[in-house]
């Protein structure tokens, strides 16, 4: 079927799992999550497959194998288009609303030296460079998981060092609660926001 938008259930389910994260909570509304989350994400990404790709969509369930927070359950649904290691487009839902992103997610050491080197690469590094520059100044989050200093065998002066700190490098836009994301609507929004997002990832890919 296709996608008509989120319903204000979903919204409310998320809110409700933050306060109460339980098995019990989650047999009780299993049937929501499936009906204004589930479906409703398989039918958004089914319209974006054409162009992108299909989406994995993640499990609910989270690994507490190794964690201290023992909650079961995720507290957002994502789903994730991958064109390359780790690298692809993303969108989520949850209690803050829709987010969309992309960018890659994380970095092998050899792929990472081979970003890096793009990055020092003064024509590679510079075209970067705009890129971030471009998304930031229209209104994009840029993120990932960035090192503290420079990253070993770089100099802090280097002219892209906050660039070269990047372990992982993405860029996100939140619709929060916006009626977009109750409607048909947002399939045509994401498809935007990915395409806008393509050059980064395209970049991504040559280099690593």
């Amino acid at each position: 079927m296709a996608f008509t938008g989120f319903p204000e259930a979903a919204l409310d389910f998320y809110d409700d799992l933050e306060i109460d994260n339980s098995k019990v909570y989650w047999e009780l509304h299993k049937g929501t999550y499936r009906t204004a989350v589930a479906v409703p994400m398989a039918e958004l990404t089914d319209e974006l497959a054409a162009e992108f790709g299909s989406a994995k969509i993640f499990r609910p369930y989270r690994d507490v194998r190794f964690s201290k927070d023992k909650a079961p359950y995720k507290t957002h649904q994502g789903a994730f288009v991958a064109v390359g290691p780790a690298t692809g487009y993303y969108v989520q839902i949850g209690a803050p609303g829709v987010r969309v992103g992309a960018g890659f997610y994380e970095a092998s050491g050899e792929r990472l030296a081979a970003l890096r080197s793009a990055i020092d690469n003064a024509i590679h590094g510079a075209e970067l460079e705009q890129l971030v520059n471009k998304y930031t100044r229209t209104g994009w989050e840029l993120g990932g998981d960035v090192l503290k200093t420079a990253p070993r065998g770089w100099s802090t002066d280097h002219p892209r060092i906050e660039l070269l700190r990047h372990k992982s490098l993405t860029i996100a836009r939140d619709y929060g609660f916006d009626e977009i994301i109750h409607s048909a609507a947002l399939v045509k929004q994401i498809r935007k926001d990915w395409r806008a997002a393509t050059p980064l990832i395209d970049w991504v890919c040559r280099h690593g």
